[in-house]
């Protein structure tokens, strides 16, 4: 049971990590807004979402975030977490980055989530 922001972001990475898309779909409201804001990337709703997942898990054998250090706003019940992220491409070489995401919730599911990351695009909205 999800008892904090923190739980449904802690839930949110390992989902994404697991490659499980009906988790990471459960923190989300259908509408949610997903925005990479360092790459001008703006999903809006689950259905421009889902792809996107899609595309991160089939070009990387696999990801893992790590590191968290989580900042909450108690009254808004918004989170901010910087972390890190091994990305293992299908080579076997490894990619290092760290980033910070921003998640703003109403009635505990994510309505919106904008995300900063160093390097190269991996959420980007079309295949490569």
């Amino acid at each position: 049971m999800i008892k904090s922001p923190k739980d449904l972001v802690l839930k949110y990475f390992k989902a994404v990590d697991d490659q499980d898309l009906k988790s990471i779909l459960e923190t989300m409201h259908p509408n949610c807004l997903f925005r990479v804001e360092t790459h001008s990337i703006q999903l809006n709703g689950q259905k421009e979402i889902e792809p996107m997942f899609r595309r991160l898990w089939r070009n990387h054998k696999s990801v893992k975030h790590e590191n968290f250090y989580f900042i909450e706003d108690g009254q808004t019940g918004s989170v901010a977490v910087r972390f890190n992220v091994v990305n293992s491409m299908h080579d076997g070489s490894l990619v290092f980055k760290s980033n910070c995401n921003f998640f703003t919730l109403d009635k505990n599911l994510f309505s919106e989530v904008r995300v900063y990351m160093t390097g190269e695009n991996t959420l980007d909205k079309s295949d490569k």
